[in-house]
């Protein structure tokens, strides 16, 4: 069966390379946006199934698909601010600032859809940053040698960023990046995929 993985992200691109098997990449163009009462939880369980459904309309496999936010809380109450993509220098100042000496928490929505027969599995994983206290000096320094606006919280953990942390908890770093592997791999097998003999 193909295996289609459901995002234009080169960070999970990279991530399911290292399983070694032959997949295509197919972009869902869908709306991302909150509900009323959603939590980050939900909103990325929700999100991530609407993705491989979106990419299902077109293509035919095993979809994988993901969505990710981070909080400062613990992403199980709706009114838990996600964390963005901060955009700006003075965004990424702020977040940063926000989360020095506090624990973010990434929670990735994790889909695998076999168009063939209309299984759906989907899981939640969480995976928490716990940040050092941080001076205004460094998040500046920090920022403007990484420069990662376009990343959710305002850094890069597989490079630079590893510095701002005190410690990381959970049982999957790939999760962090956005693809939690070691799920995935469950799933498969559920579908008849091992990727240690394919």
């Amino acid at each position: 069966m193909s295996l289609i993985l459901a995002s234009s992200s080169p960070f999970r691109k990279e991530l399911l390379t290292k399983l070694g098997l032959e997949f295509s990449t197919h972009a869902p163009d869908i709306n991302e946006s909150q509900q009323p009462g959603e939590t980050p939880e939900q909103l990325v369980h929700r999100l991530s199934q609407e993705k491989a459904r979106e990419v299902a309309k077109t293509k035919s496999g095993l979809i994988i698909a993901s969505d990710q936010v981070a909080t400062l809380a613990g992403g199980m109450n709706s009114k838990d601010k996600i964390l963005t993509k901060p955009l700006t220098h003075e965004n990424g100042f702020k977040q940063l600032q926000q989360s020095s000496g506090n624990t973010v928490t990434f929670l990735t929505g994790l889909t695998l859809l076999n168009t063939n027969t209309g299984n759906i599995q989907t899981i939640v994983e969480t995976f928490k940053v716990v940040f050092k206290t941080l001076t205004n000096t460094q998040i500046n320094h920090y920022l403007k040698k990484e420069q990662p606006y376009n990343c959710a919280g305002s850094f890069k953990s597989e490079a630079l960023g590893i510095g701002l942390f005190e410690r990381l908890e959970g049982d999957d770093p790939n999760a962090l990046i956005g693809l939690p592997l070691i799920q995935l791999i469950k799933m498969l097998e559920n579908e008849g995929v091992d990727i240690l003999t394919s």
